[in-house]
């Protein structure tokens, strides 16, 4: 059974409030002076409480913890699995941005927590292009398939069945399934208009990794690096909501395009 995560835990390991402690307790160190430290102790206590019982906060550690990361690790195979050759080596080739990105952090004062807190944050990101990538493929399949022609000539067709009826009815009822065809035709537009937004999305993925390497060799001080995960955070969780959506306008296309139960059109 997963475990909860330890919201207290993860609010303590945050790089920013790591960085405060030790400055606190450098401070009471060469000045002798427990106040700073006994100050520090108290805030720390107040944002503990604060930081963990946000939701906001708490969607973030959820995120970067899987329930079964057994289960992950073999959907992300499996994702891999699926693509292309030149698809799998240019997702390769961020994974090896991403080992850069952490060895740059771990040259740096308390490289080894910065790399804990990083990480997950970077997998997440990654593990948003694959899905993107899937969809991607997804997409590309349905926009490329028969299907559409087929609508378009039905419709054609129907429309001039619709104009020659005589019959108030039939030509009502025929109206009907006029309209329907052409709302299914306007989800093939909205398929294309999405695939272009998948497309940029993989590449502002790319760029913000490779923005993110570039920064990674010049920083100096943990505190930029916190505002760089905080940007790569916002970006995997906005790239997955993006993903959901378009997941479920795949999932509701096959569950409509396909034929009536008995294989047969009613006409």
């Amino acid at each position: 059974m997963a475990r909860s995560p330890n919201y207290i835990k993860a609010a303590f390991l945050m790089p920013a409030n790591l960085v405060g402690l030790g400055t606190a307790a450098a401070s009471a160190a060469m000045t002798g002076e427990p106040l700073p430290m006994l100050v520090a102790l108290g805030l720390e206590g107040l944002y503990l409480g604060v930081a963990s019982s946000m939701k906001r906060f708490q969607r973030a550690v959820r995120a970067k913890t899987p329930d079964d990361p057994e289960a992950a690790r073999k959907a992300l195979d499996s994702l891999q699995a699926d693509l292309a050759p030149s698809q799998r080596e240019h997702y390769q080739q961020l994974v090896g941005l991403k080992e850069k990105i952490l060895a740059n952090y771990r040259k740096l004062p308390g490289g080894k927590v910065l790399e804990a807190d990083s990480e997950p944050r970077l997998d997440a990101l990654l593990t948003s292009f694959l899905r993107l990538i899937s969809t991607l493929n997804q997409y590309r399949s349905y926009l490329n398939s028969s299907d559409r022609e087929h609508l378009e000539r039905e419709v054609r067709e129907l429309e001039a069945d619709v104009a020659r009826e005589e019959n108030p009815r039939l030509k009502d009822v025929k109206q009907n399934r006029v309209d329907i065809l052409r709302k299914r035709l306007a989800r093939f537009e909205q398929a294309s208009e999405s695939r272009e937004v998948v497309s940029h999305q993989l590449a502002g993925i790319e760029d913000l990794m490779r923005l993110t390497h570039e920064q990674s060799i010049a920083i100096r001080d943990p505190e930029s690096v916190n505002r760089q995960l905080t940007v790569l955070s916002a970006e995997a969780e906005a790239t997955e909501e993006s993903v959901r959506q378009m997941e479920r306008f795949l999932e509701f296309t096959e569950e409509t395009r396909g034929p009536l139960p008995h294989g047969t059109r009613v006409r």
